[in-house]
């Protein structure tokens, strides 16, 4: 299976900063991943342009559950589609955490953008204090059993909330380990196709530490989010992935 490194480029990034990044990215993207960048939704017009046939797939950062209606300042998948984009971020710590999403809303909003044709990446992982009182794998579970659809054709994040952007990784172990549950409830959940779905680590992923994690088994690509912003630390991270 090939690897997917993503990019997520939250709230950073103007205009003027795409065509440099899109060009060396167009130039040095290594062949043997997928790359994927999601930028603010007021750049995905241009991005999408700047990205015009060529293999680097494009991504919002959310979408809400309605197809269309009266919902001020919020954007459905179908506007994500039509503006050229292929994947959407769902149900990041950050959109759960700053904006109450539970599970159940998460679970909405992917399954709104697989009917608009896109591809939902879905974001799970514990706090610090969860994974202190033991209760990483039962909570990410959890989050698995009520976030997906029951018809999921996607790609999961596993994204420790304790390790974005602070600079702290789980262990490597720890970091397999927790693949590994989530590869079992994937297959659990959805049998034969659970073995197919792509698991990506996030949380502070960076060209230091990216060969490590990336080779680790089940990972199957990465989360980037501060490091992405830097076409430079981007491709590192990237050509860090396995052949």
């Amino acid at each position: 299976m090939r690897q997917i490194i993503a990019g997520n480029w939250k709230m950073f990034g103007k205009r003027a900063d795409i065509e440099l990044f899109t060009a060396s990215l167009r130039a040095d993207a290594p062949a043997h991943v997928d790359m994927l960048v999601c930028p603010p939704f007021t750049l995905l017009d241009r991005f999408a342009g700047s990205l015009a046939d060529s293999k680097i797939a494009l991504g919002g950062q959310d979408c809400h559950p309605a197809p269309e209606g009266a919902h001020t300042g919020d954007i459905s998948a179908a506007m994500i589609r039509d503006v050229g984009a292929s994947h959407v971020i769902l149900g990041h710590s950050e959109r759960r955490t700053n904006h109450g999403e539970t599970n159940a809303v998460v679970r909405g909003k992917a399954e709104a953008a697989i009917a608009a044709g896109l591809t939902p990446v879905i974001c799970v992982g514990e706090t610090e204090a969860e994974r202190e009182a033991g209760e990483a794998e039962a909570v990410v579970r959890s989050q698995l059993a009520h976030s997906l659809p029951g018809q999921f054709s996607g790609v999961v994040a596993y994204e420790p909330v304790w390790a974005i952007g602070t600079g702290r990784t789980p262990t490597e172990d720890d970091v397999a380990s927790m693949h590994a549950a989530i590869r079992k409830a994937l297959i659990e959940q959805f049998g034969a196709a659970g073995a197919a779905v792509a698991i990506l680590y996030g949380g502070s992923v960076k060209p230091a530490n990216a060969a490590a994690l990336l080779a680790l088994p089940e990972v199957g690509g990465a989360l980037v989010g501060g490091a992405s912003l830097k076409a430079a630390d981007f491709l590192a991270i990237a050509k860090a992935a396995p052949l």
